[in-house]
C-alpha cells in the first residue's frame, strides 16, 4: 500500500493478540481493589432459572436446564460434557436466608460450619432448619476453583447443598483420598494440585426432579502456570481477599427438593 506521498509503506503483520496487549498489562485496573470486582458463581440451570424463560429479563439466549452458567459473564457450557476445573479452597457454612419476598434478598448470616448454629435451629414441615427468629439455615459447601478452557482460565465459585451435599463429601474423599509418592514416602497433595471434570446429571427422588453434579477426578496439573495461579486463588481467600458474595437468585436458580 501506499501513503499519501506515493510512498510505499510496509503493513505490519498482525500480532497475537496476547503478544499485541502484553506491554500494556493490567493498565487501567491499578484503582480496583477486590470490592470493585464480582467473584463468578456457577448454576446449574433448572426448569424455573429465569435465564431459560425466554419472557424474562434475565433470559440468555440458548439456555437450557442442565446447562451451567457463569453468573458474571452469562457464559452458557455444556452441561453433558462438562466444565474443567481446579478446586483451589473448599469451604462449608450455614447460611441464614429469611424466606422468599422478605428482606433484602441477601443472606441475613454466614455462619461458619463449626458455630453450633444448627443446634439451635429445628427442623420444620418442609425440611428447613428454622430459627427462633423466623430464619432458616443451609448446609452449604462451597468450592473456589478456576475453570481451565482453551483460551485460558477464571476464577469462579460453586456451591453445593441440599442433595447436592452428598456429592460434595464425595469429591472431598476423592480429594483426601489422592497420595504421591515424595521423597518422604507417600503424602497428600493439595486439592489444587489436580483437575476435574464437572457434568450436569438429571436427579429426582419421590419430591420431584432436578439437575444435579458429577465430579469425576482428570489427574494432574500439568501447566505449572495453572497451579501457581490455583495456589495464588487459594492464598488470597485464605487471607480473606476474595469474598462471596450470596444472593437472592442463588436460592431460585435450579430448585433442589429435600
Amino acid at each position: 500500500m501506499t501513503n499519501e506521498t506515493g510512498n510505499v509503506v510496509k503493513k505490519e503483520a498482525n500480532l497475537p493478540v496476547a503478544g499485541m496487549f502484553e506491554q500494556d498489562a493490567s493498565q487501567g485496573l491499578e484503582n480496583m481493589a477486590q470490592d470493585d470486582l464480582a467473584l463468578p458463581f456457577l448454576r446449574i440451570l433448572g426448569q424455573l432459572s429465569p435465564q431459560v424463560n425466554k419472557r424474562d429479563a434475565k433470559y440468555v439466549e440458548g439456555a437450557e436446564p442442565g446447562m451451567i452458567y457463569n453468573t458474571v459473564t452469562h457464559e452458557l457450557y455444556d452441561g453433558t460434557k462438562g466444565i474443567n476445573v481446579v478446586p483451589c479452597y473448599y469451604k462449608r457454612e450455614y447460611i441464614e436466608w429469611q424466606d422468599r419476598g422478605e428482606g433484602s434478598g441477601a443472606p441475613v448470616a454466614i455462619h461458619a460450619a463449626s458455630s453450633g448454629i444448627i443446634n439451635e435451629a429445628t427442623r420444620d414441615s418442609i425440611n428447613k432448619d428454622r430459627l427462633k427468629n423466623g430464619n432458616y439455615l443451609e448446609n452449604t459447601a462451597s468450592y473456589f476453583v478456576i475453570v481451565s478452557k482453551d483460551n485460558g482460565a477464571e476464577t469462579a465459585l460453586i456451591t453445593m447443598k441440599s442433595t447436592q451435599l452428598k456429592v460434595s463429601k464425595n469429591w472431598n474423599s476423592i480429594m483426601s483420598g489422592i497420595k504421591l509418592q515424595g521423597k518422604n514416602g507417600l503424602f497428600t497433595p493439595p486439592i489444587c494440585s489436580h483437575l476435574y471434570n464437572l457434568k450436569t446429571v438429571q436427579q429426582s427422588n419421590d419430591k420431584g426432579t432436578w439437575f444435579g453434579w458429577a465430579v469425576s477426578k482428570i489427574g494432574p496439573i500439568q501447566d505449572k502456570a495453572l497451579y501457581e495461579q490455583a495456589k495464588s486463588f487459594a492464598e488470597s481467600i485464605q487471607k480473606g481477599a476474595i469474598q462471596a458474595k450470596h444472593g437472592e437468585e442463588e436460592n431460585t436458580e435450579n430448585k433442589v427438593p429435600f
